[in-house]
């Protein structure tokens, strides 16, 4: 399972938790990863506040929890009393004993430790070089002096606010625990490394901070609630201010990081295979799509042994890595569906008695392409459908146009008047059944006309919960460059008229043509039929670019937006040579954008970009 779980870590799932390379600012990540470690815990009455002051308990605490120590010191209390006011039951007295015996903090010659009292800088810098191996005789100087000197010589003060004598915030510790894992030790090694964390190039590997510190996956159930300290809560990937979780949810939860998982993602429809065997699956296949089985119980519910087989209907609880957590049969199984017909084919089918039957491929409102076999035949390529999923089987059927208009307010969270669902899912679709999943960020700000909206549904508090549109963004077409077309037509008793050659994500095709599209050589965009064949051709608009960001470019007097995947080619001698954004720019290059101008409200993006040495 940590195979799994780090994989998907390291793809994009804890985006919100990476750390940055901190060159310039410690700031929020330091706060995270000594968080995840459980060195930022808080005092005793549970104040975590970053502008709180640290007491010298709580730095006892932090420097067991940032040493080798660290699993086996709690908060709870025990042990014996070494000072006359820290008894054997303060919340930090194992903290403080293991303080004292490793020569880390000292307490004063009247025989108290004085736990409340604010630790200081110069108190800090000399303990974390103990732990580093630099004793007091190997620095040059005198206390403080020499500690706040070699503290700064290691880095352990960088982005630190306080200066000697003053008492060290929730945040100070921060950076300062920070940069002790990364601090090189007495004997020339990174600190980090001696605890069994991963460094790369200086950092601190978040990622393996946060799987260690990773419990899950867990399915809710009805009344289940998130554990109270997961602060921060991410649903589906984006951060929510709704810790609420509904039953079936899959989620999981760090609370070093206060921070807490929740994956809504379901999978309902019949078993076509489980691989590599039915006995010991490691992945199902359902309605034309594999998922991986990432805990032990899915395994085994959908194993021979626990009733899994061919052409059972269930549904399948997905996690943080898309792999399947839980499996519901019976009732809990029923799900419906709602998207547009991509294409339908008749296929033979032998599960039962050797049968003619349907095979429907729909593109739902969540950007999953599902296949479903069903007896009776369904309406052609672009039209609407619901699928019925339940204990009974598929049913496929044609739905009617539910239309709406309004301009889609993200600080409201609404389309027009309806509230949207955190959980929206938006699907753009042509009319021949190209689609494109859409983000409601996309569309902010956006206008949409009853036309634009093919279809939408309603969660059980009336908000907008599924969105079917028609080029509202004019990302279901393909775009490239047109960089040759050449009538053959003349060349006498040919029923082939046209050749053309374009140039798509990098990817040079040369395809000749019975009709005559009204494009010329520049930028293009394409409709293909279901066979692959080109359906339809047009240009984009070219216009010439003054300066070149991340997100935006612009021309002398107008701002365009970039496609999210806008492609880029560098033109020398007639040849295309694709490239990216952080290798051009607009003092060494001519650059011409082309983007599409064909009426949608989200589009008008630049699509292709094509530089060329001045």
């Amino acid at each position: 399972m940590k195979r799994i779980l780090t994989a998907i870590l390291t793809y994009c799932l804890l985006a919100s938790l990476t750390v940055p390379a901190f060159a310039a600012d410690l700031g929020t990540g330091a706060v995270q990863t000594v968080r995840a470690l459980g060195i930022l815990k808080g005092d005793e009455r549970g104040n975590t506040g970053l502008s709180g002051a640290v007491s010298r308990a709580e730095f006892a605490f932090m420097l067991a929890a940032a040493s080798s120590y660290r699993d086996s010191v709690s908060r709870e209390g025990g042990g014996y009393s070494l000072f006359k006011d820290v008894k054997n039951g303060y919340w930090a007295s194992e903290a403080i004993q293991l303080a004292i015996r490793q020569g880390w903090m000292t307490g004063y010659t009247d025989g108290t430790f004085r736990p409340e009292k604010t630790v200081t800088l110069e108190e800090a810098c000399a303990a974390l070089l103990k732990l580093l191996g630099y004793s007091a005789s190997s620095l040059a100087g005198s206390f403080p002096q020499a500690q706040l000197s070699k503290a700064s010589a290691l880095g352990l003060r960088d982005q630190v606010s306080a200066v000697r004598g003053q008492s060290l915030t929730r945040q100070d510790c921060a950076n300062l625990f920070y940069n002790l894992l990364t601090a090189q030790t007495s004997s020339g090694q990174t600190y980090a490394a001696t605890l069994g964390y991963t460094v790369t190039n200086g950092q601190v590997n978040y990622t393996t901070v946060a799987l260690d510190n990773l419990s899950g996956p867990y399915v809710a159930r009805s009344g289940t609630a998130l554990p109270a300290f997961a602060a921060t809560v991410y649903r589906n990937g984006e951060l929510t201010d709704s810790p609420a979780l509904s039953e079936y949810d899959v989620y999981y939860y760090s609370e070093g990081a206060g921070t807490a998982w929740i994956y809504t993602d379901r999978v309902s429809g019949k078993i076509e295979a489980l691989l590599p065997s039915a006995t010991d699956p490691a992945s199902v296949t359902i309605s034309g799509n594999t998922y991986e089985i990432e805990s032990a119980s899915a395994a085994y519910q959908l194993s021979a042994m626990g009733g899994g087989s061919a052409g059972r209907v269930v549904t399948l609880l997905l996690g943080m890595n898309g792999g399947v957590v839980e499996i519901l049969t019976g009732e809990a199984v029923d799900t419906v569906y709602f998207g547009v017909i991509t294409s339908t084919e008749r296929v033979l089918d032998t599960e039962n008695a050797a049968q003619v039957r349907t095979k429907v491929d729909v593109i739902c409102t969540d950007g999953v392409l599902r296949s479903f076999t069903v007896d009776k035949g369904t309406s052609s390529a672009g039209h609407l459908v619901s699928v019925s999923v339940s204990g009974g089987g598929v049913t496929v059927k044609g739905v009617s146009g539910r239309s709406v208009s309004g301009t889609i307010d993200k600080n409201t969270a609404k389309l027009g008047d309806l509230p949207l669902s955190e959980d929206i899912q938006i699907l753009d679709t042509a009319s021949d059944g190209s689609y494109a999943a859409v983000d409601v960020s996309r569309l902010a700000g956006k206008t949409l006309t009853n036309k634009m909206v093919r279809y939408y549904t309603l969660d059980k508090n009336g908000a907008v919960d599924r969105l079917i549109l028609e080029d509202a963004t004019g990302d279901t077409w393909t775009y490239g460059y047109l960089s040759a077309a050449n009538d053959l037509s003349q060349e006498g008793g040919m029923d082939i008229n046209m050749q053309y050659t374009y140039i798509v994500d990098g990817d040079v095709k040369t395809v000749s043509n019975s009709a005559k599209y009204a494009v010329k050589t520049g930028g293009l965009a394409i409709r293909y039929n279901s066979d692959g064949s080109i359906k339809s051709m047009k240009n984009t608009t070219a216009v010439r670019l003054a300066s070149l960001g991340t997100l935006t470019a612009r021309t002398d007097d107008k701002i365009y937006e970039l496609a999210d995947h806008v492609q880029v080619y560098l033109r020398q001698s007639g040849t295309f040579y694709q490239t990216d954004l952080t290798n051009i720019n607009a003092e060494a290059y001519t650059l011409t954008g082309y983007y599409d101008n064909f009426g949608c409200p989200a589009g008008g993006q630049i699509r292709v970009i094509i530089a060329e040495e001045r």
